[in-house]
């Protein structure tokens, strides 16, 4: 079957129906990769070229941490610091594990149940907050300690378990909500 040239769609008249087929564009889109060529190669070597600036980049996911904390501080929770927290907190959660500090995810991931489901954000305790993200910055700096795991593991499950213990109290009145928060993960490891 010979390939059409033109870009125009073609149309099959029958007595009850048309069939319009539309060029074939998309082949154009489309390039053939070498034999040679692999993507997931080349995305780990541009990866190891960028590890070197990883610590550099986490330091700086730390300050915007810490200065957005200081906006809490300063100012209360309201929309904008809240915001601004939860942000810079997701960023971490979402990037550590990439920047090659896994062990901070748990503490990130902490502060933002902690700043995503409570329901009356003036209520959370600015000493909780700062816990969190005391723990953050620390886990981050001393990411070289050879007991980093285990100390790691047990700040981030104490302070998961504080935040758990808040976050039932304070939606003790929303039963529903909290059966969803606290029911297990549908993604294995989250």
């Amino acid at each position: 079957m010979s390939r059409r040239k033109d870009t125009t769609p073609s149309v099959a008249t029958f007595a009850d129906h048309e069939v319009i087929t539309p060029p074939h564009e998309l082949r154009r889109a489309v390039s053939t990769a070498d034999e040679d060529d692999n993507p997931v190669a080349r995305a780990e070597a541009a990866l190891a070229e960028l590890s070197g600036h990883f610590g550099t980049w986490m330091d700086a996911e730390c300050e915007r941490l810490e200065a957005a904390r200081q906006d809490v501080r300063r100012v209360g929770l309201t929309d904008e610091t809240h915001a601004a927290l939860f942000r810079a907190a997701h960023d971490i959660k979402g990037e550590a594990g990439t920047f090659g500090y896994p062990a901070v995810v748990g503490a990130a991931s902490s502060l933002c149940r902690l700043l995503e489901h409570t329901p009356e954000r003036k209520r959370i305790p600015l000493m909780l907050i700062d816990q969190h993200v005391d723990a953050i910055r620390a886990i981050t700096r001393e990411y070289a300690r050879e007991d980093l795991l285990d100390v790691a593991g047990a700040l981030t499950k104490r302070l998961r378990d504080v935040t758990d213990d808040f976050l039932r109290a304070e939606n003790r009145f929303r039963p529903d909500y909290l059966e969803s928060i606290f029911a297990p993960p549908l993604a294995p490891g989250v």
